[in-house]
């Protein structure tokens, strides 16, 4: 057996065991030759797959890309086979949720650099197929690491016919960790596995409010491989690496190595690696220009009648207001409707209330398109038949609005579809529950889109919920469906 203190090669010197797995250890060991820490794994006797795990290696150790953990040996022709690799200093994606899920800017940033690593490796003809929260690293150096890429997937004997898909649905799958802090994956980790629904994954909004409708959907693309919104599935890393182009990032992003793709970034802070600036010449003070006496004259003379104007103009217009001041106001003084009233705004993306015997979905994928600030797109209830009041399965459905803190609605403006009929009503409570809240506004049998509703008796609470309680008939007869386009709410916090 292996112990602490043992030398492979003549130069590698084992340390402490990190973990041992399957007939394989991993160590922390010291390459005495270049005096640095590495990272090493030795195998069991009798271990099946040592040939393909030192094979992978060697493929692993012709990349380049800095984002991905270099393999620095590898060997099986002595008595003791071995693998020689980086040691990475750094927190991993595991340690990085231990505080909670991520912010999307920055969730998008880590998982953009572990697509466009592996769209290299994937050109280079190799493929992680094991993507787990632990192989991201966030590095004492402030840069991304990828850790057992090849090497992985031979150690577990992991075989695929569609490589680029499956590293596809590994990137997604680490992304709706970092949004959720569940994993999605069929193996097992540190995080909670994601709730299922009729035996899949939920969509990361259902699991976790003010997931951006962005990244919700690109994450279904490729981890179910489906259409989402008219869009293809996502099945190569290259496909995700160009999706989260035009998603904004928050982390500071390491120089792309010269074999990488060009990808197009958006980033919301200025990069980190920037040509040196030019060689700063001394100051030197400009020369004085004297001026004429008269000159100096003139313009004094000049700001004298300019100040002078604007005395008299202002004495002209506090004759013309005075009378009205300290009385009554004049009518064009008075305060409009929903004057000082501030715009209250949720936290996230709303989510469906649908209660039983509803799934508890009703197209909550989509309520982030109720406050997209656009008049194009809505959540829609689903389709039902037979009445409009959701064919007397249930008492309602609506969106819940998190607004993140208690607040005092005062007014709530929405616009619904075209079709004349729907009745709702605005509630307000503390949880986030129908039975919870407090209706403080209703209409019935509403005619007009644009739907203002005073709130005559306001209820402070952290929560507001639209509930639709009858729908109006969708275009064709024979269904009802009610449409959501846009919600505003006004008051106070």
């Amino acid at each position: 057996m292996i112990e602490p203190g043992t030398r492979l090669a003549g130069r590698y010197r084992l340390e402490d065991r990190v973990r041992e797995a399957g007939g394989c250890t991993l160590w922390k060991a010291t390459d005495e030759t270049l005096a640095r820490p590495v990272a090493v794994r030795t195998f069991d006797e009798g271990f099946p797959r040592i040939h393909q795990v030192v094979t992978a290696a060697r493929a692993a150790s012709r990349l380049t890309d800095s984002r991905i953990s270099q393999v620095f040996d590898a060997d099986d022709t002595a008595g003791q086979a071995y693998v020689v690799e980086e040691w990475v200093v750094g927190e991993s994606l595991t340690d990085l949720l231990a505080h909670g899920p991520l912010e999307p800017e920055r969730a998008a940033g880590l998982i953009s650099e572990v697509a466009e690593s592996l769209t290299v490796a994937h050109a280079a003809g190799l493929a992680h197929l094991c993507l787990s929260p632990n192989d991201l690293r966030w590095t004492s150096g402030g840069a991304v690491k990828l850790t057992g890429l090849g090497v992985d997937a031979a150690l577990h004997g992991v075989t695929v016919e569609n490589p680029a898909a499956s590293d596809a649905q590994g990137i997604a799958a680490l992304l709706y960790a970092a949004l959720t802090g569940h994993w999605p994956g069929e193996r097992e980790t540190p995080l909670p596995p994601a709730p299922l629904f009729e035996g899949r994954p939920c969509a990361p909004r259902q699991v976790r409010a003010g997931v951006p409708t962005t990244l919700d959907t690109l994450i279904c693309r490729a981890l179910f491989q489906e259409e989402r919104r008219g869009q293809p599935p996502l099945s190569s890393p290259a496909a995700i690496a160009e999706a989260l182009t035009e998603v904004p990032r928050s982390i500071p992003l390491p120089i792309a190595p010269a074999a990488a793709p060009s990808v197009r970034r958006r980033t919301s802070t200025a990069p980190q690696h920037m040509a040196p600036p030019p060689a700063q010449q001394p100051y030197q003070e400009p020369p004085r220009r004297s001026r004429p006496l008269l000159g100096r004259a003139l313009i004094a003379l000049v700001v004298v009648l300019v100040m002078a104007a604007i005395g008299l103009g202002g004495w002209a217009i506090g004759r013309a207001v005075g009378p009205t001041m300290g009385g009554s106001p004049s009518a064009s003084a008075s305060p409009t409707a929903g004057s000082g009233l501030a715009a209250l705004t949720p936290v996230g993306a709303p989510e469906a209330h649908d209660p039983p015997p509803g799934d508890g979905a009703e197209n909550n994928e989509d309520g982030g398109l109720a406050v997209d600030d656009s008049r194009t797109t809505a959540w829609r209830t689903q389709s039902y038949r037979g009445d409009p009041r959701f064919g007397n399965l249930k008492d309602g459905v609506g969106l819940i609005f998190d607004m993140g803190k208690p607040v005092t609605v005062r007014e709530a403006d929405l616009l619904l579809g075209s079709q004349p009929g729907t009745s709702l009503q605005v509630m307000v409570g503390d949880s986030p529950e129908a039975d919870a809240m407090q209706p403080v506004a209703k209409r019935s049998g509403v005619a007009q889109p644009q739907v203002k509703l005073p709130i005559d008796n306001p209820q402070e609470g952290r929560y507001v919920l639209v509930w639709f309680t009858e729908l109006p008939p969708k275009a064709g007869g024979g269904e009802y469906q009610a449409e959501l386009f846009d919600a505003k709410f006004r008051g106070s916090s």
